[in-house]
């Protein structure tokens, strides 16, 4: 699902059933019951991105996979998406060429972790070093922080990612 513009009532509840929702940052908003509601009701005040915007719901519910800046950039994640999945179950994802060698060798792997399993290091320096041409394109960035999940390549071929992030 790609909101794109507000999303409220009983409309809210068929794309927090779907895979994959990209919010655009101050004019996504996804709730039940809008700010006006809950003022009379309960005579709190709260806006619209507070309650239900793509900040709220990429960080605190973790229903927004991933937040855009703008349109053209949602539309952009969401092509770079698609990229990495099948178009049907009866395919594979594309295969992509990458000017990265199959068999390079990463030496900074080497001291980017380090002895002391209780020192921290970032798990995303790791995984764009062996990861096709540096790009892993994370969902959930912004949720659960201390864990990775995201899309990349490895020889040309789409892989999904699951990685914990000691760095938090």
């Amino acid at each position: 699902s790609v909101i794109m513009g507000p999303c409220a009532g009983g409309a809210v509840y068929s794309p927090a059933l779907t895979d994959f929702i990209f919010m655009v940052e101050k004019s996504s908003y996804m709730f039940i019951t809008g700010p006006d509601v809950i003022k009379t009701v309960t005579h709190e005040e709260v806006t619209k991105e507070e309650l239900g915007g793509a900040s709220a719901h990429a960080e605190k519910s973790g229903i927004c996979h991933y937040k855009a800046k703008d349109d053209k950039s949602c539309l952009d994640a969401v092509r770079k998406l698609l990229s990495f999945l099948p178009e049907n179950n009866k395919t594979y994802p594309e295969f992509t060429e990458s000017a990265d060698p199959v068999d390079r060798i990463n030496d900074s792997i080497a001291d980017l972790v380090p002895e002391n399993p209780n020192k921290p290091y970032d798990m995303r320096v790791l995984i764009q070093d062996i990861v096709d041409d540096n790009d892993f394109f994370e969902i959930h960035k912004d949720y659960a922080e201390n864990m990775l999940v995201g899309f990349a390549r490895m020889g040309g071929r789409s892989v999904g990612i699951v990685a914990n992030q000691p760095n938090v």
